[in-house]
């Protein structure tokens, strides 16, 4: 098939690249052409920025493929382009989306009907995938218009982007470091390697029985936090040394009333509600974003810290036959040679001082007989 990657340079894209490459199909990547990339010599690679509308129309007037791969899309006015830009020149147009879309849920796993969350604790880049989806069914809805929505979750795997994540839990078993789990560590979560989810994305090519429909892409299996800690240490042949972080001052950090100010070492105590409403709430995101570096957590301005949060893939199963390969071990193992064969095992400089705080306290705590 004829095949149009949007973006292609990075993780994701990369990984879909060179699967699509190994199946035999013809590929085109567009994308800004500022990341150093070796791809394989028969793809072939527009240069375009996709947010300059004018620039991507030229770049792509009269270019017709099979299948558009949109890896990058992130606000309406990308997908509305591509919308306008390939109506009649594409079989099958595929939405990189995400599962931070969802709302929590108390009965899982969540499947892709569960309700969605507008509300004022969704972030823009969860709302804006959300416009992008309500684009997409719309198009479809009215005038055939044949996407595929597909919400990504906790992407796992070499060349992440995203280095606070199992990079960051790597690096802590090798250094030796204390491995932090909030609470009693029996918290589920749930993660997906990317080129298991590069194989979804070639599979459902083409397959009308995906248009207008909703696929979530993760794992196929779950594990608590601890057993995501023992795995990573097993697979390492290390010994974590556990700092379980009691629930009680895992709700403090969560609510913003137990905080580390930058370059002390006790925590601070504050009322929320004499602060700023604004400022709290962008001070409240930020420390929840980093407690979800602890143990590799999705959406906590949505999810909270103790909540289990596990997805289907079924659909997927039933639609177009793709079952996931990687188990956490094997994607464990994956990331690490990766580390070592690029120095990261080495050269990766990651801030721990967060961490170092909290387990001071924790530490303090149990010296004083509260732990």
């Amino acid at each position: 098939m004829k095949v149009l990657v949007m973006g292609g340079s990075q993780f994701n894209g990369y990984s879909l690249v060179m699967e699509l490459v190994k199946h035999g199909h013809e590929v085109t990547v567009l994308n800004r052409g500022r990341t150093a990339v070796d791809f394989p010599r028969s793809v072939r690679r527009l240069v375009a920025d996709r947010t300059d509308h004018d620039q991507a129309r030229s770049v792509l007037s009269g270019e017709s493929f099979d299948v558009v791969q949109d890896m990058s899309a992130y606000h309406p006015d990308d997908v509305e382009l591509m919308v306008e830009v390939f109506e009649g020149r594409v079989g099958h147009y595929i939405f990189a989306s995400s599962t931070v879309i969802y709302a929590p849920a108390d009965i899982l796993p969540i499947t892709e009907d569960h309700p969605v969350d507008r509300g004022p604790h969704q972030i823009e880049y969860g709302l804006h995938k959300l416009l992008c989806e309500d684009i997409l069914i719309d198009a479809w809805r009215r005038r055939g218009f044949p996407a595929t929505i597909v919400p990504f979750s906790m992407v796992f795997g070499p060349r992440n982007i995203l280095a606070d994540r199992e990079q960051r839990m790597i690096l802590r078993l090798l250094r030796g470091r204390p491995v932090l789990i909030p609470g009693d560590g029996t918290t589920v979560g749930q993660v997906g390697h990317v080129d298991d989810q590069s194989r979804a994305l070639r599979m459902m090519m083409l397959q009308p029985q995906t248009f207008g429909k909703r696929y979530n892409l993760t794992g196929g299996t779950y594990q608590s936090d601890e057993g995501y800690v023992d795995t990573f240490a097993e697979v390492l042949g290390t010994e974590a040394d556990k700092v379980f972080i009691p629930a009680p001052v895992m709700d403090d950090l969560w609510d913003g009333t137990l905080v580390f100010e930058e370059g002390q070492a006790s925590p601070v105590k504050i009322d929320i509600r004499s602060s700023d409403e604004a400022r709290a709430n962008a001070d409240q995101t930020r420390r929840r974003f980093k407690l979800a570096q602890l143990v590799q957590r999705l959406a906590p301005n949505l999810h909270r810290w103790n909540r289990s949060v596990v997805f289907s893939v079924d659909r997927l199963r039933t639609d177009i036959g793709w079952e996931p390969d990687y188990t956490l071990a094997a994607m464990v193992d994956h990331v690490h040679r990766w580390m070592v064969a690029e120095g990261l095992d080495q050269s990766l400089d990651l801030d721990f001082t967060f961490e170092d705080q909290i387990a001071a306290h924790v530490q303090t705590m149990q010296d004083r007989g509260h732990g």
